[in-house]
């Protein structure tokens, strides 16, 4: 019979497998005939005080090596001499396709790494005559075990547990080692034999996570959708295969690494083929390029295969001409959000993606204050100066990541409108990341399986990990800014008093931050740290809506197209009124 080899047990027994149809093949566990090789060491049993590790018989280790490097991943022939009661299998393994192959009982016995059991030999078997010949073969050339001194210094000195793992980690400086995969968990954790010291180590993959064997009350496992899919394409590349491992951190005594094989990175290859998903928290320590996951994630939801054969995008809803555009920021609001003017004319909101604008905790305490978010919000009125000075006027590449929906209110929770959350750039920069990396505003966290984030999500992440790195606005340590600036836009007689200040000064430089009408703007004076009510001298434009005390006023004719004008010309611009403002 025909396998491919999956693993090897000891120098004398190996785990075969047929080639896979539909789904993981089954496996099969072949005793080689009429010889033994060492017992490899064993780990105590977990939970049992009682019971010590057992440590290698004297060249356990080697027969063991000499298979796996023979035999994994190679087509081997196999014959079935014996079947016990119990179902254990002994026969003889042949390399190759069929039985004129290298024989392994043999070749492990020529090598001085096997011992033949004569006991139970038969004196007109000529395959046990060959064993025994190649046996004293072996003795009289003192190879292997039949070298002098007993063989201690085959047995290996493992280390099963690591006192500071974190401190292991980092003594290592991210630089590859050699290691072998001694076993595979699941499709994204495996237990390594670090060389040359000997330490087993788990290692979790940094960046991504596969569908897991969930542990049940009973002791059962029950594997996620894909699971044993997924441990099967991990064990069929890795398994007992010679890698190098980079270690790249320790959180919480969870060794997160990136496997290099010379076949390809196992990691990028489990997201490409829909076997995993990337996980932001273990993302950021990944030393291999963060984007490339991305990427590979992006190209398996796009073929929506595995664990994403059900995937909608975000944007699927969309026409690319929705999706992608060019538009002219017409106002900032707040400091993650703008409006924007299309080249249809329409005018749009477009929030940026996976951001918070910086916000005050808690109630504002001052009850008798009203309350100004940009004033009275630390970092508020810097974020959206940032914003306004950057990009007011300007056209810019808006790119949306996803249609955040509608929300009703809820206990404690205001109600908000549908919004449509994008990736905006000019110049090639990043407005969203600019911000973050500034420290005036914050990255959003989502759960894993949101995929309603910005398509720049990592670039973000990086940004405010520098910010909080380099005490950047708001993770600074100093005092915040103070905004103290005085409203006498809706007080006549203090604008009057007012008046004979801003004359003297002569022209004074001013941002519209409002547009009542036309004719009619609200202005922040930044010398003066004050806001006025601005009339523009010798005209007046027809009147908008507004709410009178004895109802609404309704809107003159040409009022809303006069007051668009003004705002396409001047809002949020600065300016430089003449002559003095008049209350």
């Amino acid at each position: 019979m025909k396998g491919l080899n999956q693993f090897v047990l000891s120098g004398c027994a190996i785990i075969v497998r047929g080639q896979p149809r539909g789904g993981p093949p089954p496996e099969r566990q072949i005793n080689l005939s009429n010889i033994r090789a060492g017992a490899m060491a064993r780990r105590a049993a977990q939970g049992q005080p009682d019971t010590k590790d057992t440590p290698d018989e004297p060249w356990a280790f080697q027969a063991r090596e000499f298979l796996r490097k023979k035999l994994i991943g190679k087509e081997v022939c196999f014959t079935v001499e014996i079947r016990t009661a119990l179902g254990r299998e002994y026969g003889m393994v042949y390399l190759g396709k069929d039985t004129t192959g290298e024989n392994i009982a043999e070749s492990l016995v020529n090598e001085g790494l096997a011992t033949v059991r004569r006991e139970g030999i038969r004196g007109n078997n000529p395959e046990q005559a060959r064993l025994c010949e190649l046996e004293d073969q072996a003795k009289s050339s003192k190879k292997g075990m039949w070298t002098e001194g007993g063989g201690t210094h085959t047995i290996r000195d493992l280390k099963y547990t690591i006192e500071n793992p974190r401190n292991f980690v980092d003594s290592l400086h991210q630089k590859p080692i050699n290691a072998i995969i001694e076993h595979v968990r699941d499709g994204s954790v495996v237990r390594a034999l670090l060389l040359p010291d000997y330490y087993l180590v788990t290692v979790m993959l940094s960046g991504i996570k596969c569908p897991t064997f969930k542990r049940e009350a009973d002791g059962t496992e029950t594997p996620e959708p894909f699971a044993a899919e997924a441990k099967f394409f991990t064990e069929s590349r890795l398994l007992q295969r010679d890698v190098q491992i980079i270690l790249e951190s320790c959180p919480n005594q969870i060794i997160l690494g990136t496997i290099l094989h010379p076949n390809g990175n196992i990691t990028e290859l489990l997201l490409k083929e829909g076997f995993a998903r990337c996980v932001d928290w273990s993302m950021a320590v990944y030393t291999q390029g963060a984007e490339k996951l991305r990427a590979a994630e992006r190209s398996a939801k796009e073929r929506k295969v595995r664990i994403w054969k059900d995937y909608v995008a975000p944007t699927a809803n969309l026409d690319q001409k929705d999706r992608q555009f060019v538009a002219k920021v017409m106002q900032v609001v707040n400091a993650d959000a703008m409006v924007v003017k299309l080249n249809s004319g329409e005018y749009k909101t477009i929030h940026l993606s996976s951001i918070r604008p910086p916000r005050i905790e808690g109630e504002n305490k001052d009850k008798d204050k009203r309350f100004r978010p940009l004033y009275d919000i630390p970092y508020m009125f810097e974020a959206r100066e940032f914003l306004r000075k950057k990009l007011i006027g300007k056209k810019v590449n808006v790119t949306v990541d996803y249609i955040r929906a509608a929300t009703g209110p809820g206990e404690g929770t205001p109600a908000f409108p549908e919004r449509t959350c994008a990736t905006v750039t000019i110049g090639g920069i990043n407005i969203a990341e600019a911000l973050v990396s500034k420290g005036l505003a914050t990255v959003i966290r989502y759960r894993q399986d949101d995929d309603q984030r910005s398509s720049h999500y990592d670039e973000l992440l990086a940004a405010e990990a520098r910010a909080i790195k380099n005490g950047k606005g708001l993770h600074s340590k100093k005092e915040v800014p103070i905004h103290r600036v005085a409203d006498i836009s809706g007080e006549t007689q203090k604008a009057k008093q007012f008046l004979p200040f801003l004359q003297r000064a002569g022209r004074s430089e001013a941002v519209v931050e409002y547009v009542f009408s036309g004719s009619r703007l609200k202005l922040y004076m930044p010398k003066e740290t004050c806001l006025i009510t601005f009339l523009l001298a010798g005209i007046e434009c027809p009147r908008s809506s507004r709410n009178l005390p004895g109802g609404m006023q309704v809107a003159e004719p040409f009022s809303d197209e006069a007051m668009l004008f003004t705002k396409e010309l001047v809002l949020q611009r600065e300016v430089k009124p003449v002559n003095g403002p008049k209350p």
